[in-house]
């Protein structure tokens, strides 16, 4: 059994039939018994009562009037079975004695809980997500699974433990992803839960981390480290600047003879630069008066 659409008619035109044709018969089983009160009419009385057994039947038909709404689905059930589904909002009439439950077609935000999870790496971290997602299978979501919101919510976080398990808070190497890797992480989890959720009639427009952080044992540590990264990588552009650097001044002097240094003065005067130009502390010029071998 799959969707489909419930048979429908405008629910204008079977509410004016019924008061038509409930004014008549009300007429008809009026002047019924009043002709039976005053001539004893057997036939008048048969017809009155016929009338008011008729009337009551039209009563039932107006049981299947029923309201949509705009982004709602009723789902039509008569006696246990399922007979489709209305989703275009509006009055309508549907077959009488029938039960509709509605399901809302609007789009829905769910933020799931703070997990806390190892990562690939095997580091403990803390992360939430937010889920955007529709009902498109009305069938699906009444009657594929119990309760499709705590589904979504239950499958939601299955899909962000797995996500935080299967990639590193940080990624040293070039060629892996990390969960800080905001658009492709995002994707990735968008793809899953369309894959998890599917069976519950959802379509999930968009998933993303709103949360993401070291656990509170571990943060201090990894802080330490990140600022340690961070210093080398910085010592290491100042070093690659720094030999760019010396190597330029060494060139331009010999290019324009300005001094002619062998290669132990060479090395001595690289030496001074590197320790000018990459310590942390101003450097202390000292003046040789003298002679340069002296």
């Amino acid at each position: 059994m799959k969707f489909r659409d419930a048979a429908r008619v405008n629910g204008f035109v079977v509410l004016l039939i019924w008061l038509v044709l409930t004014i008549a018969l009300a007429a008809v089983a009026v002047a019924g018994f009043v002709a039976f009160g005053q001539n004893q009419n057997a036939a008048a009385l048969a017809g009155a009562i016929v009338a008011c057994v008729v009337a009551v039947l039209l009563f039932l038909g107006v049981t299947g009037l029923t309201v949509v709404n705009p982004n709602e689905a009723k789902v039509v059930q008569f006696f246990g079975r399922y007979i489709g589904s209305v989703s275009h909002p509006g009055f309508f009439s549907v077959l009488p004695l029938t039960d509709r439950r509605s399901i809302s077609l609007r789009v829905r935000n769910f933020e799931t809980q703070k997990l806390k999870v190892n990562d690939a790496d095997g580091n403990p971290v803390e992360i939430a997500a937010v889920v955007v997602y529709k009902v498109v299978d009305s069938f699906k979501a009444a009657f594929a699974v119990d309760d499709y919101e705590e589904y979504v919510a239950t499958q939601s976080e299955a899909a962000v433990r797995h996500l935080a398990t299967t990639h590193p808070y940080d990624a040293h190497d070039d060629d892996r992803t990390s969960l800080r890797d905001g658009a492709e992480v995002a994707g990735e989890l968008t793809v899953e839960l369309r894959e998890r959720t599917e069976t519950a009639g959802i379509e999930v427009i968009e998933a993303r981390i709103t949360h993401l952080a070291y656990a509170p044992e571990i943060a201090q540590a990894m802080l330490v480290r990140q600022q340690a990264n961070q210093v080398v990588a910085a010592r290491a552009r100042i070093v690659e600047g720094a030999v760019g650097m010396v190597g330029m001044a060494l060139e331009r002097l010999t290019a324009e003879g300005m001094v002619d240094l062998d290669e132990e003065r060479k090395a001595t005067m690289v030496s001074n630069l590197l320790v000018v130009l990459c310590g942390d502390r101003p450097a202390q010029p000292v003046v040789n008066a003298g002679s340069l071998y002296n």
